[in-house]
């Protein structure tokens, strides 16, 4: 749970939490993010919000989405799923 501060709007402290985490390698490239239900569940807010977050992060290109499978964190250089070392190939 993070404190919210008066001066913020919800959706902007969350985002800001999820960014840093992905700075400080909590949340890796490759890897998932929370999705909606649990990231409403850990922030106390509700899935719409948490939808925005999301939302907010796909716009900026630091997480991107696979179908049926979730939200993951971005390659910075590419805005996508990390690129596949095709020298070991």
């Amino acid at each position: 749970m993070i404190e919210f501060r008066p001066d913020q709007l919800k959706w902007e402290a969350v985002l800001e939490e999820i960014r840093r985490r992905i700075r400080t390698g909590e949340y890796q490239v490759g890897h998932p993010i929370p999705g909606e239900p649990r990231m409403a569940e850990e922030f106390g807010i509700v899935k719409g919000t948490a939808r925005r977050v999301i939302n907010e992060l796909l716009k900026a290109g630091d997480v991107y989405t696979v179908l049926g499978k979730g939200t993951f964190v971005a390659d910075p250089e590419t805005g996508g799923p990390p690129r596949r070392d095709t020298e070991d190939e």
